[in-house]
């Protein structure tokens, strides 16, 4: 039995396919969904999607929005999506690490939320690519 996945950002469907186990960063932490899993509406963090095809794992970089499941049908509406396979590593270390040192030197509350969620988007693309090849 697998579950129906469908990844939606504002201007594309990221991903249509089924999958045996899906583990999401949602606002209150990970959680692994299974087949037959129970109801479930959650708002999602921005982090990583990991997605068991097979015996596969494959990640992708979400940046906020929302998760629903229902009668093993998934839907996560997302903010912006990109799959670690279309993540260039050295590019995502090169972000984080000017995120990394644009959040040390914020001042002033507005520059260190924007720095921080700028931090957060560039965590969450090195983690998905660092799991690509893990």
């Amino acid at each position: 039995m697998a579950l129906n996945l469908r990844v939606m950002a504002p201007n594309r469907i990221v991903w249509n396919s089924e999958a045996q186990e899906i583990i999401l960063s949602t606002n209150s932490g990970q959680i692994g969904i299974l087949p037959n899993h129970a109801p479930l509406l959650t708002a999602l963090d921005i982090g990583i999607i990991k997605i068991r095809v097979e015996s596969q794992w494959i990640s992708m970089a979400l940046m906020g929005g929302f998760a629903m499941i229902d009668n093993n049908q998934m839907t996560i509406l997302v903010n912006e999506a990109e799959k670690a396979s279309d993540i260039d590593f050295q590019e995502a270390q090169t972000s984080f690490q000017v995120a990394q040192n644009s959040l040390s030197q914020a001042t002033g509350r507005k520059q260190i939320i924007e720095a921080n969620l700028a931090f957060k988007r560039a965590k969450a693309r090195l983690e998905a690519v660092s799991a690509k090849s893990s």
